[in-house]
């Protein structure tokens, strides 16, 4: 699925309702007293954890919203209603900042938190609220209190099993196409995927493994470069990595290096994540070739290296059974680390 992970939206909270200026009117009752109400609170913007959203595409179509104003008090003491308040559901992994990002404000971890972000400004007192024996009847009552407004980012880190990465053009969108439901736009240029895209690996075991393609990773991509540092964000979440590099290249050992290099940069321990080396689209290079460059990968890192094509799926096979076994480990790691 192709999904939106950053968006920018105004908020706002409801102003609080006007407090009333009234005096009892009753038969026989000449000097009823004030009996003014106080008015409503406004309403409050709430964010909340939704485990059934898992893009920011909606806030494409809404970015305003802006919670309902508490209503005037009214005369015999009545109290104003409390405005509405706007629950905003938004994914899990998802932090707010500031408009220029330079503080995070809010992270949602699952679908039981709910925050309230901005609180609704407070009803007025009515004029009842005034009395005193200097002054049993008072004509003064609060005007309602403001809410509060801010523009705000949203960015969605990928909740994903298995990251993706490696250089544009390496057939990750192609490998997640074939193995996968996701629908990624696929070409024979970089910078063919700008959008992180996720796809669902289901197995014979019933497991769920959710893969995410991770754009734009190249040279410098920690400063920025490319399709710049955000992408890189998306690995924070996920157990392990898989790191694809094309055979057909001329140097496979510094194509390895670059995003290593870009992990080891960016630093949060993305270089200390499990780390599955494949070399993609084995079937444009001769067995010799094939040979001495996954020889020569395998002495530079020292790890098992997979070599695949999506012509041949068997290949793919293998490699998915082997995503599965090391997921299941993982997942068998993380019960006992849990455990009491």
């Amino acid at each position: 699925m192709k999904f939106l992970d950053e968006a920018k939206i105004f908020l706002q909270s409801g102003k609080g309702g006007n407090g009333c200026v009234s005096f009892r009117r009753e038969k026989y009752v000449e000097f009823g007293g004030p009996d003014g109400g106080d008015g409503g609170n406004g309403g409050n913007i709430v964010f909340k954890g939704s485990n059934n959203r898992n893009t920011l595409i909606d806030f494409r179509f809404q970015q305003h919203f802006k919670a309902q104003k508490g209503k005037d008090g009214a005369g015999k003491k009545r109290k104003g209603a409390n405005g509405n308040t706007i629950y905003i559901e938004v994914p899990i992994g998802t932090s707010v900042y500031s408009d220029d990002y330079t503080v995070k404000l809010l992270e949602i971890f699952d679908e039981n938190t709910e925050v309230v972000f901005l609180k609704g400004g407070k009803g007025g007192f009515g004029n009842h609220k005034f009395k005193s024996s200097k002054n049993v009847a008072p004509k003064k009552a609060n005007l309602g209190y403001p809410g509060e407004e801010m523009w705000v980012r949203l960015r969605l880190n990928l909740i994903a099993d298995i990251g993706i990465v490696g250089l544009p053009n390496v057939g990750k969108s192609s490998f997640l196409k074939f193995v996968t439901n996701a629908n990624p736009k696929v070409g024979n240029y970089p910078f063919t995927t700008l959008f992180p895209n996720l796809g669902v690996i289901n197995n014979k075991d019933y497991q769920e493994i959710i893969l995410a393609d991770i754009p734009g990773i190249i040279e410098n991509a920690f400063n920025g470069s490319g399709l710049g540092l955000k992408f890189l964000g998306h690995i924070e979440k996920c157990s392990q990595i898989l790191h694809f590099v094309d055979i057909n290249k001329k140097n496979i050992i510094k194509d390895y290096q670059v995003i290593r290099n870009e992990l080891n940069k960016y630093g949060k321990g993305l270089d200390k994540k499990k780390e599955i080396l494949v070399l993609t689209k084995k079937d444009l290079v001769n067995d010799t070739v094939f040979k001495k460059k996954i020889n020569n990968l395998k002495s530079y890192t020292g790890k098992n290296i997979y070599a695949i094509s999506i012509k041949d799926k068997k290949s793919v096979d293998s490699l998915i059974n082997k995503l599965v076994k090391k997921n299941k480990d993982i997942l068998t790691e993380k019960e006992i680390k849990w455990t009491p």
